[in-house]
């Protein structure tokens, strides 16, 4: 059973989100809070596999909220997931460096919602997909100044071809079929990138393309 809490100001999206998770048997929704501040208080005492965390909330926002659960010990092996409307919640980027491993549009679709949360629950990230690297491909102009190719330099060559891949939102077969390696060896470059790099999860590695400048917006290497 895949316990989940919800984290939204808005009574109706809480209760729409329940109905659609808890229509399969293997999700269950264990609590629901108001704001950040509440949220956290019931992650500490349900202590969920996945938490829906929306971004902007009175008292205590989405991005707060995670940084608390992510920086303490005992919910280290909760998983964040942050609810956007994307348009114009510019804050999805500042909420993967504070440990989200990803983002689901509101309007997300039943079965997409429920997918989406059981590959969190397996260990996945949802800023794997390409439509992922668009999100972050639309963000990235917003590093500007920012970028800092020193991020890069525990990195071999095929390391940071690797990350470049991860960044344009290719899956390990994808990565493994460009870089002409086994999948099995790709996914041994991608937990090698996560240790030398000192990040939590793919959703990281996506961010840290960006802010050392090995990607840049709206470079997709595919021909398109």
């Amino acid at each position: 059973m895949i316990r989940v809490v919800i984290v939204d100001d808005q009574a109706l999206v809480r209760t729409g989100l329940r109905m659609l998770l808890e229509h399969d048997s293997d999700i269950e929704v264990v609590g629901e809070a108001a704001d950040g501040g509440r949220g956290v208080d019931l992650v500490r005492s349900s202590h969920p596999d996945i938490v829906l965390m929306d971004i902007r909330m009175p008292h205590l926002d989405g991005i707060a909220a995670t940084s608390a659960i992510v920086a303490e010990e005992a919910l280290d092996d909760v998983r964040v997931v942050v609810l956007t409307t994307f348009d114009d919640d510019e804050d999805v980027l500042a909420a993967v460096r504070a440990g989200a491993v990803g983002y689901l549009l509101k309007d997300v679709a039943p079965d997409a919602l429920r997918d989406a949360v059981r590959t969190v629950a397996e260990g996945g990230s949802l800023l794997s997909p390409a439509i992922a690297a668009t999100v972050m491909r639309q963000l990235g102009d917003r590093l500007g100044a920012s970028v800092r190719p020193e991020l890069l330099e525990p990195l071999t060559e095929r390391e940071r071809e690797v990350l470049a891949a991860i960044a344009r939102g290719r899956s390990n077969d994808e990565i493994g079929r460009e870089l002409h390696l086994s999948p099995a060896t790709a996914r041994t470059y991608v937990g090698r990138l996560l240790t030398k790099l000192g990040v939590r999860d793919r959703a990281q590695l996506v961010v840290l393309g960006y802010e050392s400048g090995l990607v840049v917006p709206g470079d997709r290497r595919d021909g398109t």
